[in-house]
């Protein structure tokens, strides 16, 4: 009976999420500079008219936006929970240990210097700054005495960000032009882009939240630790390897589309685990839709900050994570 009731009570929750995403997505689409009615909206949708300018901005602009912040919420929040398990650590997430700095160098040094364009390419240019920031953090944060624990690679992930921040700010020192062009980009932003550019890296995100819901039991053993999980017939190895590429994969597309947005992946996994519990069957989804809502809020909150002028996204998700953060850094407990 306890069991069905937590069923039930999980599930209830997660559809309320849902209703509460659809509402949030609404109100990207209707909201901005110039508010939308419903009916236009809809009429946007439904009933098309090329003719119609406010349908046309909803349509080309609007919409894909409002998907992109859906995608790229999901996808770091589903990122930070993978982490904060492989890691053992409550302060694991994409923005913290390096990778989507790792990711913003390596895309910013193939625009800049290379002059890369191609969205393609520097798609998969920021996966491989991903994956070496990774791999980096991981081989630092497990060497010395005592393999890998919460602290150093904390600090290791620390150490990674400062120098690739530190790079990508010198690259772009000195190419005056090359910092206008990416600037904007650099602080996590949504705005201008195009629905080309998502669907480039959606069908490698989709692949990847599917991964991770599937690789649900055995992140459950994992969470308990090496010792057990191993004792328990899991490969330890080949499972940490294959999160490690999801992570990779959520946070390079992410960058290389919005630029790095942090503490996403800090905040939803927290947030999502008081509602889901531990169990990672609901906490993958509990965190796909808290990201996407908390990216939309955030999104439809920075149009109004300096109208008509927008704030970067990624400064307002600073601002609310920001605090959080500092809270869980000082608690320092770890409940992933």
């Amino acid at each position: 009976m306890h069991k069905t009731n937590t069923y039930r009570s999980r599930a209830a929750w997660l559809a309320m999420g849902v209703i509460l995403l659809l509402l949030c997505l609404a109100g990207s689409v209707l909201l901005g500079a110039t508010n939308y009615s419903w009916a236009t909206g809809w009429a946007s949708i439904a009933h098309y008219n090329a003719d119609s300018n406010d349908q046309i901005i909803i349509r080309t602009t609007r919409l894909p936006r409002a998907f992109i912040a859906v995608t790229i919420g999901a996808s770091l929040a589903i990122a930070g929970a993978l982490m904060q398990t492989l890691t053992r650590n409550p302060l694991a997430a994409p923005s913290v240990l390096g990778v989507n700095a790792g990711a913003g160098f390596f895309v910013v040094t193939a625009a800049v210097l290379l002059s890369v364009t191609s969205m393609q390419a520097l798609m998969w240019i920021s996966f491989m700054g991903a994956a070496v920031a990774a791999i980096t953090v991981y081989v630092l944060g497990s060497a010395g005495r005592g393999g890998l624990t919460p602290l150093k690679i904390i600090l290791a992930g620390a150490a990674m960000t400062a120098l690739f921040s530190s790079v990508t700010q010198g690259i772009l020192a000195l190419d005056k032009q090359g910092l206008t062009s990416v600037l904007f980009w650099l602080t996590g932003t949504i705005a201008g882009r195009s629905p080309e550019m998502l669907m480039i890296v959606f069908p490698y995100m989709a692949g990847c939240w599917l991964a991770a819901w599937l690789l649900s039991n055995q992140l459950n053993v994992l969470r308990m630790g090496d010792e057990t999980a191993k004792g328990l017939g899991q490969r330890t190895v080949w499972l940490k390897a294959g999160i490690g590429i999801i992570v990779v994969m959520l946070a390079g597309g992410s960058v290389a589309v919005a630029g790095p947005i942090g503490f996403i992946g800090i905040v939803v996994p927290h947030v999502a685990r008081y509602f889901a519990g531990l169990d990672h069957r609901w906490l993958i989804p509990y965190c796909a839709v808290s990201g996407a809502i908390l990216l939309l809020l955030a999104d439809i909150g920075a149009r109004f900050i300096m109208i008509p002028e927008e704030m970067p996204v990624g400064v307002m998700t600073a601002a609310i994570g920001a605090p959080f953060f500092m809270y869980i850094a000082r608690k320092g407990i770890m409940k992933a």
